[in-house]
């Protein structure tokens, strides 16, 4: 590729009104903060609904039993959770690699939210197991490779020294699209409705998004073929070679095995152990995210910044992971309802705490301080992978402990508890941070 001069690079953006590879502006553009802001909320908004609530209720009204429901409803999320894992890597690495006179981010964002918006209209009017289950696969897809596109646009539009302000920002739409979504949900009466409208909301933040970035134009590809195996390539270490790196992974893989379980089958847990209908199950998860995410708010910040004052990590990890495995015991034996917001709440308690001290533990440790993104990328797969194990053996487990006098649920909760206990021991076995 031809190198232009400052003066040329700047002339041709000018003129394209697109941003040039390779530069930075000196200020964040108007309007880009708010946009990614904006299009990050509607993902979520769009994912974690049916995550939270509605796909639960949608396989039950399609299903002939509670048993098949929980049955189906696993598989359903972790093979989907599966193909999440796979999409938002790749298509980030795809965009890194488009031409498109549209720009090099712009065509995902918006192509992915559109073909997101009609698979969920698709799961809205099924009445199979199957159709669902497809659909959710190609809606996983889809939303990730938005995520992973508008995420792209970071480095391209913002100044270093601005990067982690914008960050922040966006980092509050995981919570603030799981409130919205437990919301927006009490006023939904049907499956269409419940998977149409929280997509249709994320479509025009992506399409506002798309009219004010001024994304990078790639001229011509890379002159490096992308192959499978160097994809999948990027996202191997050696465990023994970095074995700090090795158990910090596995720490968090599983903590987050037993956090992972709860929110997919909490309204099946609502139903049948307390015998809610429908939209008071559907109200109560909304009390119980709020109260989540509220103590999250508060142990978040509050972990980082003990940590950083004290000069220790593996002790607040520690201790955060058995607040959490505290909340999951509650949470299996609780013997009302508002038992189980006070368990939501100690485990939002431990689950902030956690995901702050781990990143910055994570960051001691790291393989090569020239592959950061990638040695990052490998720890998201620790963080996303439970995302798709939990909910495809809760069944079994279920089904397994409803024959014992504890019942399903409880045994379920009661193994997620054992498994974030474990993560929470093991973080000790790392030697080179305090």
């Amino acid at each position: 590729m031809t190198e232009l001069s400052p003066a040329a690079t700047a002339a041709a953006a000018g003129t394209t009104g697109f941003k040039a590879p390779g530069t930075t502006p000196d200020k964040t553009p108007r309007g880009y903060t708010p946009g990614l802001a904006g299009v990050n909320f509607g993902v979520y908004l769009a994912l974690l609904t049916p995550v939270l609530v509605s796909m639960a209720f949608k396989v039950q009204h399609i299903t002939d039993s509670t048993e098949e429901a929980t049955a189906q409803l696993g598989l359903i999320m972790g093979v989907g959770a599966l193909f999440a894992l796979i999409a938002n890597p790749l298509a980030g690495r795809l965009s890194d690699r488009t031409t498109s006179r549209f720009g090099m981010r712009r065509p995902w964002i918006l192509g992915g939210t559109l073909v997101g918006l009609g698979g969920f209209a698709l799961i809205g009017v099924a009445n199979s197991v199957w159709i669902v289950l497809i659909a959710w696969c190609l809606v996983q897809t889809a939303m990730n490779a938005v995520l992973a596109a508008a995420n792209a646009t970071l480095p391209d539009q913002v100044p270093v020294s601005g990067r982690g302000k914008v960050s922040g920002i966006v980092g509050l739409t995981t919570p603030l699209g799981i409130l919205a979504g437990s919301f927006l949900v009490n006023f939904l009466s049907d499956d269409f409705a419940r998977f149409v409208v929280p997509a249709a909301i994320a479509t025009v933040l992506a399409v506002l998004f798309v009219l004010v970035l001024k994304d990078r134009r790639l001229e011509e590809k890379p002159a490096q073929r992308f192959t499978i195996g160097q994809f999948f390539g990027s996202f191997v270490f050696n465990p023994a070679k970095h074995p700090d790196f090795g158990w910090t992974w596995l720490t968090k893989f599983l903590v987050m095995f037993g956090y992972a379980g709860i929110a997919t089958f909490l309204p099946f847990y609502l139903t049948e152990k307390f015998g809610l209908d429908e939209q008071t199950a559907i109200s109560t998860i909304l009390a119980a995210n709020l109260a989540s995410m509220v103590a999250m708010a508060i142990s978040g910040p509050l972990g980082g910044v003990l940590s950083d004052k004290i000069g220790k990590r593996r002790p607040f990890v520690a201790i955060a992971g058995g607040i959490m495995v505290v909340g999951l015991v509650v949470l299996a034996f609780a013997p009302s309802v508002p038992v189980v917001l006070v368990a939501q709440a100690i485990i939002g308690l431990g689950a902030g705490s956690f995901m702050s001290v781990d990143l910055a533990l994570a960051t001691q440790v790291l393989p090569n301080p020239d592959d950061t993104a990638k040695d990052l990328g490998v720890l998201n797969i620790a963080n996303a992978l439970p995302q798709s194990i939990a909910p495809a053996i809760a069944p079994g487990i279920i089904a397994l402990g409803a024959a014992t006098p504890l019942g399903g649920y409880t045994v379920y909760y009661l193994f997620g508890a054992l498994v974030a206990l474990a993560g929470a021991v093991l973080v000790y076995r790392i030697k080179g941070v305090k």
